[in-house]
């Protein structure tokens, strides 16, 4: 059977109320079965994380626990991988029938170019965006949006709230 199935992967460093807004209203507008949150042991685009793995996966699966259709996911070590287009052709490999959304904020619109085969990852998934304060404009306006058609766009309430900001207030 189809299945439509979010994909929101990052290091969730930690993961935060924002993350479960993100994927409460994806499950809503998209009417996903499912939402997978791919912890990965580290983002490609920045040094290192401040909680150890282990936390962070059951911080996720803490925080997500009374959603029953997210699903705290680690697939690194299973695909070989951290990026986001070994992911998806693994999940497309276990069911070719299921319908994929990946799921970014619009401030990695503005990087998409630059993310591993980022032009095969367009015709293996949807691409969703979550409206991010202070990017929104430029996203809109970056070369993905000219080169890629399926860009769907959501606007969402502005969650002000990231995992850079709770690093930083921690130290």
């Amino acid at each position: 059977m189809r299945k439509r199935i979010g994909i929101f992967g990052g290091s969730f460093d930690p993961p935060h109320r924002g993350h479960l807004e993100i994927s409460k209203l994806s499950i809503k507008v998209l009417s996903l079965d499912k939402v997978y949150w791919c912890v990965t042991k580290k983002n490609p685009f920045k040094k290192k994380t401040l909680f150890l793995l282990s936390e962070r996966i059951k911080k996720s699966k803490h925080i997500t626990k009374k959603i029953k259709k997210i699903k705290v996911k680690y697939f690194d070590k299973k695909i070989k991988s951290i990026n986001t287009i070994d992911l998806v052709k693994h999940l497309n490999k276990i069911n070719k029938k299921n319908t994929f959304f990946l799921i970014i904020g619009s401030d990695n619109l503005i990087n998409f170019h630059k993310w591993k085969e980022w032009k095969l990852l367009t015709e293996l998934t949807e691409i969703v965006v979550f409206s991010r304060k202070d990017y929104d404009v430029k996203a809109k306006k970056s070369g993905i949006v000219k080169k890629v058609k399926k860009i769907i766009f959501i606007k969402n309430k502005q969650i002000n709230i990231s995992s850079t900001q709770i690093r930083k207030k921690l130290f």
